[in-house]
């Protein structure tokens, strides 16, 4: 027996409302604030560019059509932050994610400092960013994505720089079920 569609509507509905209640006691949810000068890459490398294993890079993960990348020279940094780790991913060949972690409320602050200072301030209207133990900010241009996401028990963070065309081409095709 073939599943009922009014099935599908109701477990969607499900998983939205607990995706909801769990953000609400565990973490802010805020929305993306509209990017300020939109790069359209990441550090003038532009999305869809080819990088391959050079001098500037080398291949750390090959998953076939997904490939993943670190920079050769020095200790990676975000601005003026010294962070654990910065890696660049190719999917078809074509640059379309960077992936930032770092550690520290002190990074944190400055990271966050410096995002503002390239993309645009926060919405710090009362209730747009609360407290909690996972605070995520987000910042939407045209052709890029910034998402952070910063635990407060563990004082870790992580940061997508993401292509918004690429990722829309990767996950074309997928079932409604599929995230």
């Amino acid at each position: 027996m073939p599943p009922s569609p009014n099935r599908g509507l109701w477990a969607s509905r499900v998983f939205s409302i607990c995706l909801v209640l769990s953000f609400s006691l565990h973490g802010t949810l805020a929305s993306a604030v509209p990017m300020q000068n939109d790069p359209n890459g990441f550090e003038g490398i532009a999305w869809g560019a080819t990088l391959s294993e050079t001098d500037a890079f080398t291949i750390v993960e090959d998953a076939g059509q997904s490939k993943t990348y670190e920079r050769k020279a020095g200790a990676p940094s975000l601005g003026p932050t010294t962070v654990d780790s910065m890696r660049f991913t190719t999917v078809g060949n074509k640059f379309m994610r960077v992936t930032v972690r770092y550690r520290g409320i002190t990074n944190h602050e400055q990271i966050l400092a410096y995002l503002q200072s390239l993309y645009g301030p926060l919405d710090r209207t009362p209730g747009q960013i609360a407290g909690g133990f996972v605070k995520f900010y987000s910042w939407a241009g045209f052709e890029t994505d910034v998402n952070l996401r910063y635990e407060t028990e563990t004082d870790r963070g992580i940061i997508f720089f993401e292509s918004q065309e690429l990722r829309r081409k990767i996950t074309e095709g997928n079932s409604d079920t599929v995230f």
